[in-house]
């Protein structure tokens, strides 16, 4: 496990920078002590068995006192505490179709990760972002429960990626859950997506989600789209997205 250069930079209680408030990437550090209790599940996809460990109780923690702060302030709640739907549809996809071993691999809002280890399984080399530190400690746990220690970490406010930021794939699933966090999304791919990059994104067919593809042709870049399902074997399935994304020729 590696941080990067920002990470390093935005450490808790390190020197503020000089920028004004309004243009100061967002990022943030759950507190341990709002998560209660913790569970480790296997996860089950494509016949292929992932150790996820992951706060339970989540309803809870939003009553924390800097949860609610950072509502307050910032409208953010950790919704990385799940393991989200779309997070298994986009795992099955890179388990079905995995891209060439030693890729480089950025997932979006990794939460707990589950994209970015299925993408560790196939030999990809993966950095996982998220603006939430605890999140990225629960991903960098559950790729090492997995036995994997070769990973990257950035925590990423997606209004104001690195300048140097490019990767040829992009991982993200279940970002589509409000209308604002279209725009930064769109735009945060057209910045880092290489010219032939991918992007492959999931979504569980949210209503925000409808936006996206104007969006995404305003801004020059393509897409196809699929129907999937997931959802733990023997359990309830729900239906989504998958958006192959990429620069316009």
């Amino acid at each position: 496990m590696r941080w990067n250069s920002l990470g390093k930079a935005q450490k808790v209680g390190e020197k503020k920078s000089a920028l004004p408030e309004a243009a100061k990437p967002f990022l943030h550090t759950t507190p341990s002590e709002a998560l209660h209790a913790i569970v480790r599940e296997k996860v089950i996809v494509e016949g292929r068995s992932f150790f996820i460990t992951r706060p339970v109780e989540s309803e809870r923690i939003q009553d924390h006192p800097a949860v609610q702060a950072a509502l307050e302030k910032h409208d953010y709640l950790p919704y990385w505490t799940d393991l989200w739907p779309a997070a298994r549809m986009l795992a099955k996809v890179i388990l079905r179709e995995p891209p060439q071993p030693g890729t480089r691999v950025l997932e979006l809002g990794s939460g707990l990760g589950l994209p970015g280890i299925a993408a560790l399984a196939c030999g990809l080399r993966v950095t996982f972002s998220d603006c939430d530190a605890t999140a990225l400690e629960f991903a960098a746990a559950n790729a090492r429960a997995n036995g994997f220690t070769e990973f990257d970490l950035l925590l990423l406010d997606w209004w104001y990626p690195p300048d140097d930021l490019r990767f040829p794939i992009v991982l993200a699933s279940d970002l589509l859950y409000e209308l604002r966090n279209i725009n930064p999304i769109v735009k945060l791919l057209k910045r880092v997506l290489e010219p032939d990059g991918l992007c492959l994104l999931t979504d569980q067919d949210r209503l925000p989600a409808y936006n996206l593809r104007e969006a995404l042709e305003g801004v020059g870049l393509t897409y196809t789209t699929r129907t999937l399902r997931a959802g733990e074997p023997g359990g309830r399935r729900t239906r989504g997205t998958l958006y192959r994304i990429r620069p316009a020729l």
